[in-house]
């Protein structure tokens, strides 16, 4: 699905190279019939860059994280209506002394004038919000960018031969090496990368069309949250406004993920042999913690599946990050599940290391968080209604919109979490993404054309996002049956 490569095809992507000069390399720039997902050259394959570990490079993979991809028919992808056809440029940074930051712009042929510039969950790679918002934005005529923090993903290790080694869940003899682990690959490297991917993208654009986008607007979700509420804090010259889609909350005082992930992980196996009664003592355990109920069908828990995916595995890559010092298996083998991290401040840097890439709540530019409220990764009490607290505490902006509550939204999707492919399992949830993407076209009304920002709300189940809503504020109860 390429076009033939013709005088003006390589003129284009010339101009674009020439234009990125020094910064970029191992550059592959091509015309596209169509820059959706439809077209397979779009997202790469999994392991397709030479000379790269299994697991290190997986777009394919990373864009089925948010979204339900995995249904038959998937009925949470976003629609595909149109073809884009335009121009694609995938490259490296070449200022990396690592070699892994990587950076993506599509430039669509009808180009509405504005430029999207992505987060990234996780580690994972530039491709990751393909299904989540390039698709639904580059429809619109709108640039798009990505990156990916700067890493790359992970490869298989050993832990008798590599310190940064973290096991797949706590019964797993599987270890994996997180590349954000590494030495300089800080994680307050996040803001960095996403706020250059904004000034790289702006100069293919203005290369491309002749003309600087009139607004630039950040999405993400998860750990691309956090980079969009980071984007909106530090570079209001760059950004008008962000959409954060269970953005990741990070402050050195609780709650943080290392204080709300270890509880999780001592718990979950004795309510496991308690049969998933949810008046055990190790339930109540879990839920104090901050974490939503439990949905069980049989002998399937929800929180199971994190646990067995998520709660120890990224409490590890953080630990190992942030307090590099503690001894991640113990001698007894415990993991994880007795980490303190109040206990931790006075032991080690971990506090400092987490304040350094805090978010301060000071956002200079409009935001709308989205977040589900049976989220157990980030449970919505720690993270967005946390962000939220914090945006408010900070009184004004101090930016173009001096009044913080104008401009700035909490959107709670009830029973929304925070993997959309639970829903699956679990029909009892709902799906994120269809309310995100509206929440992004209602901010750039309110950005480019002052219509009123719709009010803080509970999306109820099967609801949408309304301009006046059923439920104005936080949701009852996390769990609606």
């Amino acid at each position: 699905m390429l076009l033939p490569v013709g005088s003006h095809a390589a003129t284009r992507c010339d101009q674009l190279i020439a234009a990125f000069g020094d910064k970029l390399a191992d550059v592959n720039c091509f015309e596209s019939t169509d820059l959706t997902t439809t077209n397979p050259l779009t997202t790469p394959l999994d392991n397709s860059i030479p000379g790269l570990p299994a697991f290190a490079f997986t777009p394919r993979t990373d864009r089925a994280i948010f979204v339900n991809a995995v249904a038959n028919p998937p009925e949470d992808m976003t629609p595909v209506f149109r073809v884009v056809p335009g121009v694609q440029l995938n490259a490296r940074l070449a200022d990396d002394p690592a070699g892994q930051a990587r950076f993506l712009l599509r430039l669509p042929n009808d180009w509405n004038g504005r430029l999207v510039v992505a987060g990234t969950p996780a580690q994972r790679s530039e491709f990751s919000s393909d299904f989540a918002f390039s698709d639904y934005v580059v429809q619109k005529g709108y640039a798009y960018a990505s990156q990916n923090k700067g890493v790359l993903n992970f490869y298989i290790t050993s832990p008798t031969a590599d310190p940064l080694a973290c096991r797949l869940n706590p019964t797993s003899t599987t270890y994996v090496h997180f590349y954000d682990d590494e030495p300089g690959k800080q994680f307050t490297q996040w803001t960095t990368y996403m706020v250059n991917a904004a000034r790289l993208a702006r100069t293919g654009v203005k290369t491309f069309y002749g003309n600087q986008p009139r607004f630039t607007y950040a999405v993400g979700g998860s750990n691309g949250g956090y980079q969009v509420r980071r984007a909106v804090e530090v570079a209001p010259n760059l950004f008008d406004g962000g959409v954060d889609w269970e953005g990741t909350y990070v402050d050195d005082p609780a709650p943080n993920i290392l204080t709300d992930l270890p509880p999780g992980v001592l718990n979950y196996p004795d309510y496991a042999l308690s049969k998933f009664d949810p008046n055990s003592t190790a339930a109540r355990n879990i839920r104090a913690a901050g974490y939503p109920p439990d949905i069980v069908n049989g002998t399937d828990s929800m929180w199971g599946r994190y646990y067995t995916s998520y709660w120890e595995l990224t409490a590890c890559q953080w630990q190992k990050r942030l307090d590099p010092t503690y001894n991640t298996y113990g001698t007894d083998g415990a993991g994880l599940a007795t980490y303190n991290y109040v206990n931790r401040l006075s032991e080690s840097s971990v506090g400092d290391n987490m304040a350094a890439f805090a978010t301060t709540g000071r956002i200079q530019a409009p935001l709308v968080t989205v977040a589900g409220t049976m989220d157990a990764l980030l449970p919505i009490n720690h993270h967005a209604r946390a962000y939220e607290r914090a945006v408010e505490a900070n009184g004004t902006s101090g930016g173009r919109f001096n009044q913080t509550r104008a401009a700035y939204r909490l959107y709670e999707v009830q029973n929304g979490n925070h993997i959309e492919n639970y829903k699956t399992f679990y029909p009892q949830l709902e799906y994120i993404r269809p309310q995100a993407q509206l929440a992004f076209d209602y901010l750039v009304d309110y950005v480019e054309n002052g219509a009123p920002l719709p009010p803080d709300q509970c999306i109820p189940r099967g609801g949408s996002l309304a301009a006046k809503p059923v439920q104005p504020g936080h949701c009852a109860n996390l769990f609606q049956p």
